[in-house]
């Protein structure tokens, strides 16, 4: 169904991965494209609880944008940009009402680095290394900034796209880019582990808490709590809420139907 990515689906997870691995899984358009309709296939699938991204191969999880014909596709035009394959990927994820894990396997790098970064989790083997070396060929990691921004203090930011110097798993860890780092051969085993873990909770309330979580960023105070709360009482309404509570009160595991 895809070119330049693969999609399989079991035990209530999606898993996408960039299948490009002789240009070390870099984003073209095609990609971006069929990107984003396997998220909007695992999204509209009620057996998909849980969306695992991935890069083919130990190389690199993605090494970012292809450079090849940057600033001569049309983008400078500022109707385009809206339009164009790289805007469309970074705004989908907020959007996509499932749990995203990236398992990072490869080096990210450039957009693969806020590729991944816009993931919801990262898990990521102890040997992978992380950079937006932009800065070393005359640019800026302008458009991953939005994300990695959102992760990272700035004192940290800066460092990374002043040098562009590459920092290890455990250093994108302890700066907020990475949620775990296991050793290589665990990599899978702990990918498989967390993505059960969450395709058990509620699908429900995973996208509603998800939806707020978006929907809050950048308001007041009083209007995150005032949405919140709303969002709390419409989900204690909902069938999955009740049947949470009355397993929690009878010591037994929840049957979630996503309702």
């Amino acid at each position: 169904m895809y070119d330049t990515i693969l999609y399989e689906g079991a035990d209530r997870v999606a898993r996408i991965t960039l299948n490009r691995p002789e240009a070390r899984n870099a984003l073209s358009d095609r990609m971006i494209d069929e990107l984003l309709d396997a998220f909007e296939r695992a999204k509209a699938d009620p057996d998909v609880r849980v969306i695992v991204l991935t890069g083919s191969g130990d190389r690199a999880f993605c090494a970012g944008a292809d450079l090849g014909g940057l600033g001569e596709n049309g983008l400078a035009a500022p109707e385009a940009i809206r339009e164009s394959a790289p805007f469309r990927l970074f705004t989908a994820f907020p959007k996509l009402g499932k749990p995203v894990i990236a398992r990072l396997a490869g080096h990210a790098v450039a957009g693969g680095l806020g590729l991944a970064a816009a993931c919801d989790l990262v898990i990521a083997a102890d040997d992978v290394k992380l950079a937006t070396p932009e800065v070393n060929v005359g640019l800026w990691p302008m458009m991953i900034m939005a994300i990695i921004n959102r992760n990272v203090a700035p004192k940290h930011a800066f460092k990374l796209y002043y040098t562009g110097a590459r920092i290890t798993a455990a250093e994108g860890r302890d700066i907020g880019l990475v949620s775990e780092v296991v050793p290589r051969a665990e990599l899978d085993a702990r990918v498989a582990e967390l993505a059960g873990v969450i395709a058990a909770k509620s699908p429900l309330g995973l996208r509603r808490g998800r939806d707020a979580f978006f929907a809050i960023e950048g308001r007041p105070l009083e209007d995150q709590v005032a949405h919140l709360l709303g969002e709390l009482v419409g989900l204690a309404a909902t069938e999955d809420a009740k049947e949470g509570i009355t397993a929690f009160l009878e010591n037994r595991p929840p049957d979630f139907k996503g309702r």
